[in-house]
């Protein structure tokens, strides 16, 4: 079986790096940790390690994995990060100390479930700031404060936005100012103290050594720089956190020397993808099957550490790549059994963390 390999020493050493650099900056954060898929041997290691005590927060868009992260931690303060479903409210009450949230009736079911459960539910009204994903409209945000504050069990700890996700909007300081300045007016307005400003997530990062974070923004959600050690502005290493604290590994399932080119009608009744030239594609080739699909992860979020290996096809639980140079010594190189290192990027971990076909070995 293919083989995740994640070194949690490197996970941990990019948590501290990034605290002490948003703690340097005056900048709470929550550690997002949805890539992970809720695995509990993962999770354990990460959150019983100290460091995870100047975290705001752990946050992630699973209930499932806010109750693994709650049983191996239960003094740990959750954040639900995606817009919780009605039907979910008791869980997410359950759950999550603090969740985000766009819309009133949401809020009010989780005002009725945190009277039942006598808690307070903690949330964080997202505000739409051109990315057309969550958030209230800003011409409704009065409207919205002032119903969500009359609710008993609900105390709203901030406002937030989030960019970069869906289109590509990039965070900016003229969109985070506009952020700031929601704030001020909403207390002004209510008289009320709005503790957060949840101004980014790891697309953000870049901004702050520019400087150009207001300094009322006083919260990201980080994902992504603290697990693979990138930022998605521009997709490249973000300072010194490592970006190699995942690894896929694949077995070669076959090898053959084999015609460059299909044999027979092509027609549409293929389940994978392929990115064959046939005008090009005249030359004998290895062809190599390794043993995860696309089932398992997406072939072009990963890198294959042997760039003499070309990708060819892919198929639900099937992969082929070639050697396009026919030589011995290239055709030697591997054997039937050996296993294939790969370099996948934040959505490839995400997938293979989520696969139950892929082996996941922590060290």
């Amino acid at each position: 079986m293919a083989e995740l390999i994640i070194n949690h020493n490197k996970i941990i050493q990019n948590i501290k790096k990034l605290d002490e650099y948003l703690n340097k900056n005056n900048i709470n954060w929550t550690l997002v940790t949805k890539v992970l898929s809720g695995n509990y041997n993962v999770l354990k290691e990460i959150l019983q390690n100290d460091i995870i005590k100047n975290c705001h927060s752990i946050g992630d868009s699973r209930l499932s994995s806010l109750k693994t992260i709650k049983s191996i931690r239960p003094d740990i303060v959750t954040m639900y990060i995606k817009l919780p479903a009605l039907i979910s409210a008791a869980s997410v009450v359950k759950y999550a100390d603090i969740s985000l949230n766009s819309s009133y009736k949401t809020i009010e079911a989780l005002n009725r479930e945190a009277e039942k459960q006598e808690k307070i539910h903690r949330v964080i009204v997202m505000i739409e700031m051109g990315e057309l994903r969550e958030g209230v409209i800003r011409e409704d945000l009065l409207r919205f404060y002032e119903q969500v504050f009359k609710l008993s069990n609900i105390e709203i700890i901030g406002l937030g936005t989030n960019l970069g996700c869906m289109y590509g909007v990039e965070p900016s300081y003229d969109k985070l100012i506009q952020l700031s300045l929601y704030r001020q007016l909403l207390e002004a307005k209510f008289d009320r103290k709005i503790e957060l400003i949840s101004g980014g997530s790891s697309i953000t990062l870049p901004l702050i050594g520019m400087k150009k974070i207001p300094a009322s923004v006083n919260h990201f959600r980080i994902g992504e720089a603290a697990f693979l050690g990138t930022t998605p502005l521009t997709g490249k290493k973000y300072q010194q956190l490592y970006t190699n604290a995942f690894e896929f590994k694949s077995n070669i399932i076959e090898m053959a020397l084999k015609e460059g080119s299909p044999d027979g009608i092509i027609g549409e009744g293929n389940v994978g993808f392929s990115e064959l030239s046939l005008e090009d594609s005249t030359l004998r080739q290895y062809r190599i099957i390794f043993d995860f699909g696309l089932v398992d992860v997406d072939t072009r979020h990963l890198t294959i550490k042997d760039q003499k290996l070309s990708f060819s096809g892919t198929t639900s639980d099937m992969t082929v790549y070639s050697l396009e140079v026919c030589d011995d010594k290239l055709g030697k190189r591997y054997k039937v059994g050996d296993k294939i290192g790969f370099q996948p990027d934040y959505m490839a971990v995400a997938r293979l963390m989520n696969s139950k076909f892929i082996d996941k070995v922590i060290k």
